[in-house]
């Protein structure tokens, strides 16, 4: 009996660190298929980015800056067994000085856009996964100068594939101010974001993409380009993505940024 325990002793030895080792092997493939979801805006997963932008060169002494913390919460909605509607919105909270000459500085809320996607629960076979629906502009600034005091309405659609560790596609909408203050210019203004990421199997996720808006009241293009590297983990069961960014102005009005910037992102999620 005691040569039968110790052999029984020694094969749990030897099938502890092996069951240890398949334990963490799931793990990481379960926060790489979570960061992998994370890159698709349309995917069926709530999660809630705090996203912290820093610019500067703003204004036309290019010595303004900026700090923006966006609360973009996405809220995927069942339909039915075919189709989900997707809920995502953005609502800035910013920091701004000398934006504009003897402006002074201004803290509070800027306008919300809110988008409702409706996407299929199954991509095309070929493998694309898309979503459409309404984009609108509500006037929920603080400060008249965080705030186009419109409300706006006009269409919004995103695309994309998703093959092996590869994310890119391109989300993109159009808002036209459909009422509000006669005495601010209207709205006119096209969002474009074409994005490209790479999922490691230890959820690591390497993008790069532009958000890029054309005003066309003024016939201006703003360009930024962000690149950078986020890490999904889990503390304490609850998945968290950081992620950091560099920003480069490609192009921007002048009353725009310029120069170099930062991006800072903390992201919940909240799995089914």
């Amino acid at each position: 009996m005691c040569r039968r325990g110790r052999a029984v002793r020694s094969m749990l030895r030897i099938a502890m660190p092996l069951f240890g080792a398949t334990v963490a092997s799931a793990h990481a493939e379960d926060s790489a298929d979570l960061a992998k979801k994370l890159s698709n805006p349309v995917a069926a997963l709530i999660s809630v980015p705090f996203q912290f932008n820093y610019d500067r060169g703003i204004g036309p002494a290019h010595d303004g800056d900026r700090l923006t913390m966006n609360f973009q919460p996405v809220v995927p909605i069942s339909l039915n067994q075919d189709w989900n509607l997707i809920s995502r919105t953005i609502l800035p909270f910013t920091y701004q000085s000398s934006v504009t000459p003897g402006s002074g500085s201004q803290t509070g809320l800027g306008d919300t856009v809110q988008s409702l996607f409706f996407s299929p629960k199954a991509p095309t076979a070929g493998g694309l996964i898309w979503g459409v629906g309404p984009a609108m502009l509500l006037p929920t600034g603080t400060e008249n100068q965080l705030s186009s005091r419109k409300w706006g309405l006009g269409p919004t659609a995103v695309g994309l594939v998703q093959h092996g560790p590869w994310t890119y596609g391109m989300l993109g909408n159009h808002i036209w101010s459909v009422a509000g203050d006669n005495g601010r210019p209207a709205v006119s203004s096209t969002f474009l974001q074409p994005f490209l990421a790479y999922t490691t199997p230890t959820a690591w996720t390497y993008t790069i993409n532009t958000e890029s808006t054309y005003d066309w009241k003024q016939s201006q293009w703003s360009v930024p380009v962000h690149a950078g590297v986020s890490k999904l983990v889990k503390i304490r069961d609850q998945p968290v993505s950081f992620g950091l960014f560099a920003t480069y102005w490609a192009d921007s009005p002048v009353s725009g940024a310029h120069g170099w910037g930062g991006r800072a992102v903390v992201t919940l999620l909240f799995p089914k």
